[in-house]
């Protein structure tokens, strides 16, 4: 079942991140897509900023991951845009069934090495401000995850 928010801010887009943060879990995986400038990164932001991580974070989009480890569970920041014409792997078995966070902008390239149970959250623009985030549960543990947060 799909899930829609509307976020009519960066404010708005952070706040939801920060309320998923609240309930998060070693091995959580939250896959993010949506066009160029729709607020990808600024969730991430607001997801880092709950976890206490005070590094300013950025789309790692030529290193595909950044890792922070200075938060109350390590954070994961993927940007996989790059890895669209390639056969690459990176190891994402470790990051999914490690004892962090991972967030993976651009998800949808790497579909078929995405684990069965995840958060997905696409970003969809309406105009300069607003955006719809459709938010969709795999699995009962991220399913239990958007209930409480919407």
């Amino acid at each position: 079942m799909d899930y829609k928010y509307t976020s009519r801010s960066i404010e708005d887009t952070m706040e939801l991140a920060e309320n998923i943060e609240a309930e998060k879990f070693p091995g959580m995986v939250i896959c993010l897509n949506g066009e160029l400038g729709s607020g990808k990164t600024v969730f991430v932001k607001g997801f880092a900023g709950s976890l206490g991580i005070k590094d300013n974070i950025t789309s790692p989009t030529f290193n595909i991951v950044k890792e922070y480890e200075n938060g109350e569970l390590p954070l994961y920041h993927m940007d996989v845009y790059r890895l669209e014409d390639t056969d690459e792997t990176i190891g994402f078995n470790d990051y999914f069934n490690g004892n962090g966070v991972t967030i993976i902008e651009w998800a949808d390239i790497i579909e078929d090495k995405l684990p069965e149970e995840r958060l997905d959250i696409t970003f969809k623009l309406i105009d300069e401000d607003t955006r719809v985030l459709v938010l969709t549960p795999h699995g009962q543990k991220y399913e239990d995850v958007v209930n409480f947060v919407l």
